[in-house]
């Protein structure tokens, strides 16, 4: 049997990789952790969640501050912000979550941790700062990072990605945003409502492509309420360093060009795998448009090396990234075969009012060819939401033939929260009786979940054929009011 250094060998210190060395290191395995950067967390502790919903949060204060009148408050007159005190703040949150994703931490649990640039030199071995290390089974969780178009003259006009926004000394006047998906609108928001004028120019007809048109575009609408400007069906033609200002010309939905200026460009049309300089080639680990090629157990063609997190080019989340980490555990320390399902994963775009989903929805269920039924219930109807100010946004519900959730999309306060209900009922199985019949604490969010499921079986509790079965046994008599 051939000897390796280390039982398990993960490249990449973020979400997945952190998950996989915690896990394996614990069960007793020898691991070997490798980060390229000089600090474990990965994209999403140092540019990505954590300091985006902590600027999210900063800047969600400051609207609600804004807008004190609206809460029987005295109107306030506002300072502009400070941003080198808000990215203070984000850096103290980020350095704060850093101990726990720390060195120390780790070797504490038994893995040992190096920092460089690694690449495979065989199918069990990779040379790093000039060393050889071995590893029976080897994990690529490398993340992504920010999609750069090859639009005209973007290579020589300076802009943003998720990389700086966090860092930056000032506040810009005026922001350009391309692309529609979440990081774009969770920052043309926050940004926005700090008080830098926001354009956003998308190619597709609509924002958040994933979600149904109908929540898509009423989010919309409340982003054009706070001065956001939409330019959608929009394709960027070239880029230009004017100095003071960036320009951007677009061609619109019409073919007509149109020439776009702010202080500052912000790039969010996508991301890619991190999976240069790896020596991938070298080993034959086939690869995608997307990432890299696995099965339904994550692994390569070579069954013992492993993808997970931003890398496979799927589900890029924090929370993906944390399951594909468990999948692969199973799966090379306790061989226990286990493939990953992602039929209930859920997501979220934290804007306000968040806008949250799991399972399918009305765009997918089409597209799958699935009869369906949709259920919806209003946040104004809510009695809390009313009391907190935001009634804004609603709950949709998809009931398949046998009337079993297929689906659940959430626009409105605290979404992301209000989803794990359902992250449970449907990974549970859960009947929808079971959520009607259950006692849901007044007044809260949480008890729109309830009032969907009620609004679906109010149909048939209520029906005529009811009420003349209870009349004809019970003797009951009616109405007691008229019309």
């Amino acid at each position: 049997m051939a000897k390796y250094d280390f039982d398990i060998g993960i490249l990449g210190g973020g979400a997945a990789g952190l998950t996989v060395a915690s896990g394996a290191a614990q069960f007793g395995a020898k691991t070997l952790l490798i980060e390229k950067e000089k600090k474990l967390g990965g994209d999403c502790l140092h540019y990505g969640c954590v300091p985006s919903k902590t600027l999210i949060r900063t800047a969600n204060i400051y609207h609600l501050m804004k807008n004190a009148e609206k809460y029987g408050l005295p109107r306030t007159d506002l300072n502009p912000v400070d941003f080198q005190a808000i990215a203070a703040r984000i850096q103290t949150v980020v350095n704060t979550i850093q101990a726990h994703d720390s060195r120390d931490r780790f070797c504490k649990l038994g893995a040992r941790v190096e920092f460089g640039d690694a690449k495979f030199i065989d199918e069990h071995s990779v040379l790093l700062n000039g060393q050889m290390y071995s590893a029976k089974n080897w994990v690529i969780a490398t993340g992504s990072s920010p999609f750069v178009p090859p639009t005209e003259g973007i290579d020589k006009t300076p802009y943003l990605t998720n990389k700086e926004l966090f860092s930056l000394k000032t506040l810009p006047k005026s922001m350009i945003a391309i692309g529609g998906g979440p990081i774009a609108i969770e920052m043309a928001q926050a940004f926005n409502r700090l008080g830098t004028k926001v354009t956003v120019v998308e190619l597709a007809h609509q924002i958040l492509g994933a979600e149904d048109k109908d929540m898509a575009e009423h989010l919309m609408s409340i982003l054009i309420s706070e001065g956001i400007t939409f330019h959608l069906g929009a394709l960027p033609l070239s880029t230009k360093d004017l100095r003071n200002e960036k320009e951007i010309i677009i061609k619109n939905t019409e073919g007509k060009t149109i020439s776009l200026k702010a202080e500052t460009i912000l790039v969010a049309v996508g991301r890619r795998a991190n999976l240069q300089g790896l020596g991938l080639e070298d080993i034959s680990v086939e690869r995608d448009r997307k990432g890299l090629k696995i099965d339904d157990r994550l692994r390569t063609k070579h069954k013992h090396i492993y993808v997970a997190g931003d890398a496979t080019g799927s589900y890029q989340f924090t929370h993906a990234a944390g399951y594909e980490g468990g999948i692969v555990l199973s799966n090379t320390i306790l061989h226990l075969p286990r493939k990953a399902d992602y039929t209930y994963l859920p997501w979220c775009t934290y804007t306000d009012p968040e806008l949250a989903s799991i399972g399918m929805n009305e765009k997918r269920a089409v597209a799958a060819g699935i009869s369906y039924s949709v259920w919806s219930e209003e946040f104004r109807t809510n009695d809390r939401s009313l009391a907190e100010g935001k009634e804004t946004g609603k709950i949709k519900l998809l009931l398949d033939e046998k009337e079993k959730p297929i689906g659940i999309q959430i626009l409105g306060p605290s979404a992301g929260e209000l989803i794990s209900e359902w992250v449970a009922v449907m990974n549970g199985n859960v009947k929808l009786s079971t959520i009607a019949s259950a006692i849901h604490p007044y007044p809260t969010l949480g008890e729109i979940n309830k009032k969907v499921v009620g609004k679906f079986f109010s149909g048939k509790i209520f029906s005529e054929k009811v009420k003349w079965a209870l009349k004809f046994f019970f003797n009951l008599k009616g109405r007691a009011c008229g019309e």
